[in-house]
């Protein structure tokens, strides 16, 4: 599964009908159709793509948004789900975090309490971690191993990638995330993400 299929997927699982669940239930259904390794593929896509979004500015962004309720575990899930917006809203956000204020999922949750956020709202998305695995395991039958064989195929795929590459894409991710996290007040502010959270969404 190259990079352009892995965002094909997610641009429909992104655009499709009903709650988050059942959602997920459609990308498992289109990776159960495929080979065990493409359930490899992409989580090793998906995790590449969770990674590039790891940055400094881009936590502040989620900060801004969560009322700063963002843990670690609680900003992995929501690079998860920045993915899960698809791949051009993804892209613009990597560009410039604030452009965050431009999805209606952000703009909807504006001026309300967080305990007031749906589950299907909350902008992480932890499942979206486990479809592949869940994938992975029914086509081989490994249901019982606790993702032991899938995590170490997941493993060699990206070492197959090769090391270089990937320690070279991460130098440039970081020094980018480093570059919006500290090049002045205008990268330090989210002016349009601050105008809809002024306080956090617990309005204190």
């Amino acid at each position: 599964m190259n990079e352009d299929a892995f965002w094909a997927l997610i641009d429909e699982l992104s655009s499709r009908p009903g709650t988050r669940d059942e959602r997920l239930e459609w990308l498992e259904g289109e990776l159960l159709r495929r080979p065990a390794d493409e359930s490899v593929a992409f989580q090793v896509r998906l995790e590449k793509a969770c990674g590039a979004a790891d940055t400094h500015a881009l936590w502040r962004a989620a900060d801004r948004i969560e009322g700063a309720h963002c843990t670690d575990d609680g900003f992995h899930c929501f690079t998860l789900w920045l993915v899960g917006q698809g791949r051009k809203a993804y892209e613009a956000v990597l560009a410039d975090p604030d452009a965050l204020a431009d999805l209606p999922e952000v703009r909807a949750l504006a001026g309300r309490h967080h305990d007031d956020w749906d589950d299907d709202e909350w902008p992480e998305w932890e499942e979206l971690d486990y479809v592949a695995q869940d994938a992975y395991d029914e086509l081989t039958g490994q249901e019982d191993d606790d993702g032991e064989e899938f995590l170490d195929a997941v493993e060699e795929a990206e070492e197959a990638e090769g090391n270089e590459e990937d320690e070279g894409a991460g130098r440039e991710e970081g020094e980018e995330g480093e570059e919006r996290g500290t090049s002045g007040p205008e990268g330090l502010a989210l002016p349009r993400l601050t105008a809809l959270f002024p306080l956090g969404p617990s309005g204190s």
